[in-house]
């Protein structure tokens, strides 16, 4: 058979070798990592939780940059290409090195059958030492315990929150999500939780296997006042910090988990005040409360969940009333549709529904029947798609309301594309 040469034809490729899309387990992906010798010499952070690992990833990413270090980051999913998720000193991967990466793993996997996640794992790592880098940020897909990342060890762990989601493969209770996402610890090297009410199971796994647990409110954490922070951790502290570029009081708490990891690594990749408060002002991550400017206002977020909903409802508290909020709302089917239809219920003047067009996305119709059984107080409507949701919006918006996409990364994705906008 010959090999796809074009990015696109690799993707299409992956999706179709293997009969499901998600297959939890590390014994395929290692064979392949072993094979092909992927053994990083450089450190290696590991960033889980259900909510607040991008942001964890995207800080740490922009404060060891300003800091000079040349930095590999992996994360998932992306929002218009799939170069988004392999980024080498903040530039995202060429198509040509994903393809040769892909390539090279195809080769060396022989009749080991690899997920489209699995292959993207081990291209990126592939990539990461290729190019020398110094140190790596790699973002869990799901879970951690039996997630492709967990193939490689990390020098640091951190957990940015515990919630209900994907409860298909992670169980349906928060302490059962929590030991899936403790899976990620490592003997005799530290883990950082910045949830603060920390599940049983990650400090039972930490005291199993010998793992130095750093707790959010005890051995480091946050103290905000007006205009700046200041962070402490029982090594150190750093005081009169800018607010990250990010947006959202919450995000103290992923800065802080960011900066706790600094902490653990300070002796391989020390790292000044200048280059943090520079990384911090500097940081970007799209689909997170991101504001486009323009009238109406639009507002995008990816929030999927309910306790994302609940952090996004909290932004939108702290902003300036407006006159109506109209939501273009879509979300994948295996989600809590009512969970974060009824977090964000005050916010929201009237709801666009829309389909999403894939295997996993839920029909107009189904969404606006479990607004109607919530129910919502707001006028509901519903449409093919995402993009007519979105041109109703506008159509009916004064230029003093405000329109936020929600609910899924293809919605904030679909939205980015119907407007023209980049993910930088």
């Amino acid at each position: 058979m010959t090999m796809p040469n074009t990015l696109s034809g690799w993707l299409a490729y992956l999706e179709s070798i293997h009969p499901k899309p998600i297959e939890l387990g590390l014994e395929r992906v290692a064979q392949v990592k072993h094979k092909l010798n992927l053994d990083p010499d450089f450190p290696v952070i590991v960033v889980g939780g259900t909510n607040g690992k991008g942001s964890v990833c995207a800080m740490l990413e922009a404060i060891l940059h300003a800091a000079g270090y040349r930095v590999g980051c992996y994360t998932s999913p992306h929002l218009l290409s799939y170069n988004e998720r392999v980024r080498i000193a903040r530039q995202q991967a060429g198509d040509a090195e994903l393809c040769a990466s892909f390539d090279l793993i195809e080769q060396a996997r022989g009749t080991t059958s690899l997920t489209y996640f699995e292959f993207g794992t081990l291209a990126a790592m592939n990539c990461f030492i290729a190019h020398k880098v110094d140190v790596v940020i790699m973002e869990v897909g799901l879970g951690g315990r039996l997630d492709a990342v967990n193939v490689f060890d990390g020098d640091c762990a951190v957990i940015a929150s515990v919630d209900i989601d994907h409860t298909d493969y992670l169980g349906d209770t928060r302490e059962q999500i929590a030991f899936e996402k403790a899976g990620i610890f490592r003997k005799d090297r530290v883990a950082i939780c910045a949830d603060e009410d920390v599940p049983k199971a990650i400090r039972t796994r930490a005291k199993q296997i010998g793992t130095d647990l750093w707790c959010i409110a005890g051995d480091f954490g946050f103290t905000a006042h007006q205009g700046q922070w200041d962070y402490r951790s029982k090594v150190g502290s750093r005081i009169a910090l800018p607010y990250p570029a990010l947006r959202g009081a919450f995000q103290l708490r992923n800065a802080s988990a960011a900066l706790a990891a600094l902490d653990i690594l300070k002796d391989r990749l020390p790292v000044s005040m200048e280059s943090v408060r520079r990384g911090l002002v500097e940081v970007q991550l799209a689909g997170r409360f991101q504001l486009v400017s323009g009238k109406p206002s639009l507002i995008l977020d990816v929030a999927h969940n309910p306790h994302a909903a609940h952090s996004l409802a909290q932004n939108l508290a702290g902003l300036p009333p407006c006159p109506h909020t109209y939501a273009v709302f879509a979300m994948l089917r295996d989600k809590d549709i009512a969970g974060v239809a009824s977090a964000m219920n005050q916010h929201i003047d009237t709801w666009l529904v829309a389909g999403i067009d894939i295997a996993r996305g839920t029909a107009a119709g189904d969404m606006e029947r479990v607004l109607q059984q919530c129910p919502v107080r707001g006028e509901i409507k519903a449409f093919s798609c995402i993009a007519e949701a979105l041109r109703n919006a506008y159509n009916v918006a004064g230029e003093d309301d405000r329109i936020i996409a929600f609910g899924s990364f293809h919605t904030v994705a679909e939205v980015m594309q119907a407007q023209g906008l980049r993910v930088t």
